[in-house]
């Protein structure tokens, strides 16, 4: 039986491991460490990439969007208690980001077939004290920012992207870190762009707001030892940009790769007790994760794995459900809690090919 596991890093990585190693040693060898020439060349490099002005280097997905959110603060912008509208299906560290920086989350039910927040459904959750909507690109599909972006101009709302799981996607050609106020990037090992270890970025277009971030993420600091703001150490390390500075120059041909899986895997499964994702015509999808939906989805997990194919649940807790939240408990959140109830993430990585996805979707349209 050919064993196919959710995901194997080793594999991933296994093609550029060469240079990988080369571009570490270099690294080590410079005898520069923190905040050095790597992190200042992968942040030229993303920034790039993006199309926003610039890029500030952090240490990982959760403290980008912290960092945005208190960069605001100091620039006024954002208040202590503030709300910001956020996904209700979306993984855990969204909502926590919002909490940290002394913010208040409003959750916002999601679009059935893209995940992602609907739009219609911002403007009834706005009340006087709501100052941002926060976009998440969840899987690797953009929200629909055309509508996002209407109603906070409407209301003169900020508008932050969560792009932990966006790198790459585009809405009407314009890329994520580049479709809002300021974006929040995770380069956990998992992702398109991913670094062998914690990692993470902003992008903004607003030198102010990145002037802020830079000082934040390095204690505070202006000048050596001269703390301007109470900040964190919250620095992007000279090893992993040294990895992403490498892996990016490759990231397009991978999510490319990743879409012709995809595209066979909706041409070969078949069974009509699975729903295929859903893929929005405003833009491209970069299949972070490949996510179908099952109201036999535990069934069907268990089945695969006995057929040696590996799955995962992204997300088997929606985060008003969830014991940090408690005082969400209570709420009606019928379509987020549908999604985690019969969500089901296939295997889709670069060490896979055309045959591996052959006899995923085989098994899967024999499941019954």
């Amino acid at each position: 039986m050919t064993k196919i596991p959710f995901l194997d890093l080793q594999q991933v990585n296994q093609p550029y491991m060469a240079e990988i190693k080369e571009k570490v040693f270099q690294s080590l060898y410079s005898g520069k460490y923190i905040l050095s020439d790597c992190v200042r060349e992968f942040e030229s490099a993303f920034a790039a990439y993006c199309g926003s002005k610039y890029c500030i280097g952090v240490a990982n997905g959760l403290e980008a969007l912290v960092l945005i959110f208190e960069g605001y603060k100091i620039l006024g912008l954002l208040q202590t208690n503030d709300e910001v509208i956020v996904p209700a299906n979306t993984y855990i560290a969204s909502i926590i980001a919002v909490s940290r920086a002394g913010l208040k989350p409003v959750p916002v039910e999601p679009d059935i077939r893209t995940y992602n927040i609907n739009p219609d459904l911002i403007e009834q959750n706005i009340t006087e004290k709501t100052k941002a909507i926060l976009a998440v690109h969840l899987y690797g599909q953009c929200a629909d920012m055309d509508a996002i972006k209407k109603t906070a101009a409407k209301y003169k709302l900020l508008v932050i992207e969560d792009a932990a799981q966006g790198h790459g996607a585009d809405f009407k050609g314009t890329k994520t870190g580049n479709l809002g106020d300021a974006a929040g990037f995770s380069f956990y090992p998992t992702k398109n762009l991913g670094a062998m270890g914690d990692a993470g970025a902003i992008t903004t277009n607003n030198k102010d707001l990145s002037d802020i971030v830079a000082s934040l993420r390095n204690y505070g600091w202006g000048e050596k030892y001269n703390c301007i703001y109470r900040g964190y150490n919250s620095r992007l390390d000279e090893l992993q940009a040294a990895i992403l500075v490498f892996k990016l120059k490759y990231m397009d041909d991978e999510i490319n790769k990743k879409r012709k899986l995809a595209s066979l895997y909706k041409s070969l499964i078949t069974n009509r007790e699975i729903l295929l994702p859903f893929e929005a015509a405003y833009g491209r999808h970069t299949w972070h994760l490949f996510t179908v939906r099952s109201e036999k989805r535990d069934r069907l997990a268990a089945y695969l794995h006995e057929k040696g194919i590996g799955t995962a649940i992204h997300y088997p807790y929606p985060p008003h459900k969830q014991k940090a939240y408690k005082e969400w408990n209570s709420l009606n959140l019928p379509v987020t809690e549908t999604i985690c109830q019969t969500i089901l993430s296939l295997p889709m990585n670069t060490a896979l090919n055309e045959e591996y996805i052959h006899i995923i979707s085989e098994a899967i349209n024999k499941f019954k």
